[in-house]
């Protein structure tokens, strides 16, 4: 067997990456598979299911990768990915801490592109709406099946030559729930295996359950991508940042993405399964997968409840998700803090799944002041992306001047010398990431991985909002809520591509995330209401938080972080039928007296944090209505129209 491998070698050559760096197999295979005349270097072609199989072929026919990898999960291979990564030059050690690493894209390639990304179906209308004549939607991006077509034939034919496709099978939720799914994403990165071992449930028992049951899955296929004239930018994060495109088919169940290595673009688990191929299927089966995280409330009287939030990128969920309350007697749990996957049960319960394994967080202003546990999270079996590296091998971002001791030397995600107080540019990419096990939250709740779910009590809308929105505000009903979720607005943030500040709709924190027609998504939150009746059930409360008010001065009313607790408490009380609120005209808020505020540090201003002005409040009316006209138009359902109509009426009786 010696003999063979050395002659595959010696008539082959070595493999190489794009790089120049050998892709050596991670152990002398027992055979050499055979997938249409590429070579297999690991993994057993006889295990894989014929559907999968017929998947491979197709796209090594297309990609022409050197050889095939199929990923078992192992911790033996991560090791070996990781080894050869950073003898790439790709990634490197942090001795600091236990088996973490820095990764350093190429600048070109930071975010999620959203003005590449696109949802292929028969007609237009199945995937945005109409906007207004001479209006540019913002509701999603289209793609006609011949366009689907030819942006992959200008670019895929080819790409992996000289590289290994890595095939990884990968459930997201836990392997065999009645909630989960199933996918196989088909790359030519080993940062991508790396990350997708930490973001999913990765590994050979997914294909075992794809055999065993027989069931459908997701086909991912994605590509760093080779520029067209051949040359690498950066060669330690080869990329094509000039041809990127991110392709969703859910007639098909079907991602294809090209040209960039940055996570929400290459971890095709995270938001293109997870949020755009889910939502389709999710209206498909009568469920919902949103833009929002779980954590579990336990009150002093040992009272526990479980609450979804839908917040944009980088507006605080993963601080809410691992919360420190700071009110006595209170204690949160993490299930999630980016996506969950809600169904009823058979009684009309309202149940939910954070379908990822791992965290994806924004690493600038997590600190131990502000998530003392993601902190703790972070430092072992961890992936940092476009952070600053500390001679002391770890790392920093704004948010850690604390932690730098005397003498420390800071070089910024651009691999350049950088001095506190001195330079004039971030050391840390705004939107640079730490990607970790969702395992090692040292709050990770013991139902995380219940496979039934966990029963959600409320949830929560919110976003960054300077001026005129209140802390905290419960909607009148299920309708009601469904509409305060249409017309989130926030300030943009560093996940994505705009650039400065401003006031953006972001209906359900899920405007770059939708599947499938807005319109057609609302119907399908208001059909809910009637499905849970029909099973006997009580539907979720919904709240409208916004922890980013400002006062005349700039500066933020409200503490939040483990002060955010105090709104919860009130929130908990809301759903349990106590009588604390009084109404307004946008909802109830808490009632005098009922939003707990001993021992705070900070003196508030209630009258002005719970303020409702009425000039603010018009042009919101407006700003909504010019939105739905204008990006929405015919698409949006009677009951979300009616209620912007009441709205308006009552703020002007104000």
């Amino acid at each position: 067997m010696l003999l063979k491998v050395l002659n595959y070698f010696l008539k082959n050559g070595i493999p190489k990456t794009v790089s120049g760096h050998y892709a050596k197999p991670i152990a002398t295979p027992g055979i050499f598979n055979n997938i249409r005349g590429f070579s297999v270097v690991q993994g057993d072609v006889a295990r894989i299911p014929l559907k999968v199989k017929a998947f491979i072929e197709e796209s090594v026919a297309l990609c022409q990768p050197e050889n095939v990898h199929i990923c078992d999960g192992s911790e033996r291979e991560n090791q070996f990915m990781l080894k050869a990564l950073q003898e790439s030059g790709s990634i490197i050690p942090l001795p600091k801490y236990q088996n973490c690493w820095l990764a350093r894209t190429n600048p070109a390639d930071v975010a999620r592109v959203e003005s590449k990304t696109f949802i292929c179906t028969e007609k237009r209308e199945q995937t945005v709406c109409t906007p207004k004549p001479g209006v540019q939607g913002t509701l999603g991006n289209w793609i006609s099946p011949k366009d689907y077509e030819s942006a992959i034939k200008n670019r895929f034919p080819g790409c992996m030559k000289g590289r290994t496709m890595y095939v990884v099978p990968f459930s997201m939720g836990p392997v065999g729930s009645p909630l989960s799914k199933i996918g196989v994403e088909l790359t030519d990165s080993q940062y991508v295996v790396c990350s997708m071992k930490i973001m999913t449930r990765m590994g050979a028992n997914v294909m075992d359950v794809i055999s065993k049951k027989n069931i459908d899955f997701v086909k991912c296929l994605h590509s760093v991508g080779m520029p067209e004239n051949g040359k690498i930018a950066v060669p330690s994060w080869p990329c094509d940042p000039e041809r990127v495109i991110i392709l969703h088919k859910p007639e098909n169940n079907e991602i294809v993405s090209y040209g960039s290595g940055y996570g929400g673009n290459s971890l095709l688990g995270k938001k293109c399964f997870a949020l755009r191929i889910g939502s389709t299927i999710a209206q498909r089966e009568g469920w919902l997968a949103e833009h929002m995280l779980i954590l579990g409330v336990t009150c002093p009287n040992g009272t526990k409840k479980y609450i979804a939030a839908a917040f944009p990128s980088a507006c605080g969920k993963t601080n809410l998700a691992m919360m420190t309350p700071t009110l006595p007697g209170y204690k949160v749990e993490c299930i999630g803090d980016d996506i969950a996957w809600m169904k009823f049960d058979s009684h009309g319960q309202l149940r939910a799944i954070n379908p990822e394994n791992g965290f994806f967080g924004v690493a600038p202003g997590t600190s131990y002041e502000t998530n003392p546990n993601a902190m703790k999270t972070v430092v072992k079996d961890t992936i940092f992306t476009n952070v600053a590296y500390t001679s002391d091998g770890g790392v920093f971002w704004e948010g850690l001047e604390s932690t730098i001791q005397p003498g420390v030397k800071i070089t910024d995600w651009l691999g350049k010398p950088w001095e506190m107080g001195v330079s004039k540019t971030p050391a840390a990419h705004p939107n640079s990431r730490f990607c970790s096990p969702a395992s090692h939250c040292p709050i990770i709740d013991s139902n995380w991985e219940d496979p039934e779910g966990v029963p959600i009590s409320a949830i929560l809308f919110g976003g960054r909002r300077p001026q005129g929105v209140p802390l905290v505000y419960e909607a009148l009903n299920w309708e009601h809520g469904v509409f305060v979720g249409s017309a989130m607005r926030s300030e943009t943030t560093a996940a994505a591509e705009h650039k400065g500040k401003m006031i953006m709709n972001d209906p359900f924190a899920m405007r770059p995330f939708f599947g499938y027609n807005f319109g057609n998504y609302l119907k399908h939150w208001l059909s809910m209401e009637k499905r849970c009746e029909e099973l006997e059930g009580t539907m979720p409360k919904i709240f409208h938080v916004n922890w980013f008010r400002k006062d005349k001065d700039g500066k933020f009313m409200w503490p939040g972080f483990g002060e955010n607790s105090r709104v919860l408490d009130w929130i908990l009380n809301r759903i349990e039928g106590n009588d604390c609120h009084e109404q307004t005209p946008i909802g109830f808020v808490p009632a005098e007296g009922s939003l707990r505020l001993e021992n705070l540090e900070t003196k508030i201003n209630m009258k002005e944090l719970f303020s409702i002005p009425k000039d603010f409040w018009l042009k919101e009316v407006n700003d909504i209505q010019t939105y739905f006209d204008n990006q929405v138009g015919s698409d949006l359902p009677k009951e979300i129209q009616g209620q912007l109509d009441i709205l308006k009426s009552k703020i002007e009786k104000m």
